[in-house]
């Protein structure tokens, strides 16, 4: 663990743990006040609030923890903690146990404010006054940014004017930056210069949910203590690796977000770009923050630049049209709403990248994303070299298959590896069969968001599963030539593909060109 300030012993939990939720064996975390900005969003009442249900079930709060709520709805504290209670009965994954749920609203309080006006902080620090008396909080504070990303720099800057984030007497105060963080490599970089102007880095927590999920953390653990696994992770025995992030939903109500963002900054930079870099990396020195990111650091920086005709010849960017997705039609993106019917926006990303280090030249990384796919499925796909045949010349196998380890991030999560065996009879033939772990199965199903692990963190000061500055500002270098390039590329020129596909044919051509194939989900 990778702390700034010492942190007291936490202290005892009042509720009994629930299970099934979250890692019953870590230790409750100690005090603290949780301050989310933009309460009444999405974010807050989907992922948040279930979120911190969670780990108050899973008796990982102490009880010196409250929560306080700042928003610009007309609500007080009473009013909102009906809403919480509304809102935990709606997007809790489990049943509402009554007793954690009033916990948390014993503990829940509200500010009323617009972001940009001093006063909303001159009351905030009232009410962090207030809740540190109440709860004994002893003055730690973890500021959550739930908001849009053009608040990033006010909040933080309001914070600092009214000494909100300044650590003194043994106190911690951090802040949880939500994606996107940037739009390019400039917008990224004056984000980073301008929160570093109040905050120091190790107060700064930049968020990716993706990370919070078990499989990912899990990767770490499957490479680097199992040592049938890591002697073989190299270009030696890898033929290329395949990371598939795949929605079926459309844009739905974020066609005027979408529409200026698309799919490669909306997943590439971040979601994308963190798995590759946990595929990629070497084994750090230690699990502290440090060593960790550092590796994870140097994988990016080993990612070879893409020319302008490298963009055009392993980079593909495509639009969905008019479909089906599991049996329903579904409009093309150009008429979704708040979608520009002229849109030259990609809902489909995919890529063909290359790790210019020891262990993995000559090895390529293939990366696609995209909506309106055929499944709902995030996977890495570890496709190992052939070996020679022959041995099989005089029988009926006249190709032998690539092994695979398939890494299942979502829905289910999971590790599965397939390889070749004979089938019964008394000539020599071969099928693919398949050894599988799942993590429900294994250990039971979970009611987790994703964000329970990285909330957790936060509080505990280890900074492990979060971007540092440099490692944002990388994964828009890596992404910015593509940006250029399809900028400039007229609307009349943007493929597509039908919603319900895998994507498009040029995606599949980015590896028949060598000869490769992207991996069958289904099978």
């Amino acid at each position: 663990m990778s702390t700034s300030t010492r942190q007291a012993e936490p202290a005892p939990c009042s509720l009994e743990a629930s299970a099934g939720v979250v890692n019953p064996f870590a230790a409750p975390v100690g005090s603290g006040a949780i301050v989310i900005f933009g309460a009444a969003g999405d974010l807050t009442k989907r992922k948040l609030l279930p979120s911190l249900y969670n780990l108050a079930a899973a008796h990982l709060f102490c009880d010196d923890v409250a929560i306080v709520s700042v928003a610009r709805a007309e609500l007080d504290d009473a009013s909102w903690r009906a809403k919480i209670a509304e809102d935990l009965a709606s997007y809790s994954a489990g049943k509402v146990d009554p007793a954690v749920r009033d916990w948390i609203l014993a503990r829940s309080y509200y500010v009323k404010g617009d972001f940009d006006h001093a006063p909303t902080y001159q009351r905030l620090a009232q009410k962090l006054s207030e809740v540190d008396t109440r709860h004994k909080t002893g003055g730690n504070r973890l500021y959550y940014l739930a908001t849009a990303p053009e608040f990033f720099g006010t909040i933080v800057g309001q914070l600092g004017a009214a000494k909100l984030v300044l650590e003194e007497d043994g106190h911690w105060r951090r802040v949880i930056v939500e994606k996107p963080f940037g739009t390019d490599v400039a917008t990224a970089r004056a984000l980073n210069t301008e929160l570093r102007r109040t905050l120091r880095e190790e107060q700064l927590y930049r968020i990716d949910h993706y990370l919070g999920k078990e499989t990912v953390q899990n990767l770490m653990v499957f490479r680097f203590g199992n040592v049938m696994f890591e002697p073989i992770w190299n270009r030696r025995y890898i033929d290329n690796v395949q990371i598939t992030v795949a929605e079926t939903v459309g844009v739905e109500s974020r066609g005027g977000y979408y529409d200026s963002a698309g799919c490669l900054r909306d997943m590439v930079p971040n979601h994308l770009l963190q798995l590759v870099s946990l595929v990629a990396m070497e084994p750090p020195t230690s699990f502290e923050a440090e060593a960790v990111r550092e590796e994870k650091a140097k994988v990016l920086r080993a990612i070879q630049p893409m020319s302008a005709e490298r963009v055009r010849t392993q980079a593909v960017r495509v639009q969905y049209s008019a479909g089906a997705v599991a049996g329903h039609k579904v409009q093309a993106y150009r008429s979704e709403p708040k979608v520009d019917p002229q849109s030259k926006t990609e809902t489909f990303a995919a890529m063909r990248l290359s790790v210019d280090n020891w262990r993995w030249a000559d090895v390529p990384f293939y990366l696609r994303t995209g909506k309106r796919l055929s499944r709902r499925v995030s996977e890495i796909a570890i496709q190992f070299r052939r070996p020679p045949t022959l041995l099989f010349r005089n029988t009926q196998v006249d190709q032998l298959s690539r092994n695979v380890l398939v890494i299942r991030v979502q829905p289910d999560e999971g590790i599965a590896l397939r390889f070749g065996a004979k089938l019964p009879g008394p000539n020599v033939r071969m099928g693919n069969v398949a050894m599988e772990f799942k993590y429900s199965e294994t250990f039971g199903a979970t009611t987790t968001t994703g964000y329970e692990t990285l909330i957790y963190d936060c509080i505990k000061g280890d900074a492990t599963l979060f971007q540092r500055a440099d490692m944002v500002e990388m994964g828009w270098e890596i992404v910015q030539p593509m940006l250029e390039g399809w900028s400039a590329q007229p609307a009349s020129e943007l493929p597509g593909y039908a919603a319900g596909s895998w994507g498009p044919r040029e995606a599949d051509e980015l590896l028949a060109r060598e000869n490769r194939r992207w991996r069958a989900i289904e099978d």
